[in-house]
């Protein structure tokens, strides 16, 4: 199963969840303010390079940081 995040309506707060693909966060409950039903972000994810992260920035060694991207 994948992780996705979401994020409460009423008081914002973002959650991380393991859950299945279908899930859409309705019957989810927010774990600070309690408020049912939360809103599924899209997440960005990480993907190295064509030459396997060699062809990003040239701020790090491995060319394929966090830091610039």
């Amino acid at each position: 199963m994948p992780i996705y995040e979401f994020q409460c309506k009423k008081c914002g707060q973002r959650s991380e969840q393991l859950c299945k693909m279908s899930e859409t966060g309705k019957d989810m409950v927010c774990p600070r303010c309690g408020e049912r039903g939360l809103q599924r972000l899209i997440s960005a994810f990480a993907c190295p390079g064509v030459k396997g992260g060699q062809d990003g920035c040239s701020g790090c060694k491995g060319g394929n940081c966090s830091g610039c991207h």
